[in-house]
């Protein structure tokens, strides 16, 4: 990961061409530093937004063609290991068949269940065409959201990379409370 003072050194030297693959590889506060630099002048507030989006767009469709294409080039043995039965997968492909979208926007808006809820929707083989659709009108607000932080506050970019870390880590901390909470009153059930 780069020193976030040298991201912003990159974006502010190298302008857009260099935003779309840091902004892949960074996430939000990459967007926030870019908006910062708009609000300075250095770059055009729009541009930056447009380009944020498509490259989370960009990263989202990897981590789904990984689901989708990648694990099933794993031998059947590994794919048990990581829980990847027959019957899992079936299951997986029902849910993103019926709550898909709903999903998807709960992974896009918690940030730190993103990556494994976009392989997931590939796994689940997600309709690619309604993957693209609900991750667009997920990201755009999102990506908004923080490019309008990164205008106003991106001054403080380092405070608000460290608010994001504790607002990721507190969303994952209550998804595997409840994901134990939902276990245990599943297994007192049986």
């Amino acid at each position: 990961m780069l020193g976030l003072e040298t991201v912003a050194a990159l974006i502010a030297k190298d302008g857009l061409a260099i935003l779309a693959p840091i902004a892949v590889l960074e996430g939000p506060i990459v967007t926030v530093i870019a908006a910062w630099l708009a609000s300075r002048g250095l770059l055009d507030v729009w541009s930056v937004a447009i380009v944020v989006i498509l490259a989370d767009l960009f990263g989202d469709a990897m981590f789904y063609a990984l689901g989708r294409w990648g694990l099933n080039r794993l031998s059947i043995r590994w794919r048990y290991r990581l829980g990847l039965s027959r019957s899992r997968i079936s299951s997986l492909a029902e849910h993103f068949r019926t709550s898909g979208g709903k999903t998807l926007v709960f992974g896009k808006l918690t940030h730190s269940a993103g990556a494994p809820i976009l392989v997931a929707a590939g796994l689940g083989r997600m309709p690619v065409a309604k993957f693209l659709w609900v991750n667009l009108l997920a990201t755009i607000p999102k990506s908004l959201f923080f490019v309008a932080i990164g205008y106003a506050f991106g001054s403080a970019y380092s405070q608000i990379d460290n608010w994001i870390a504790r607002v990721s880590l507190l969303l994952l901390g209550v998804i595997v409370l409840t994901g134990i909470v939902w276990f245990l009153k599943k297994q007192t059930r049986k």
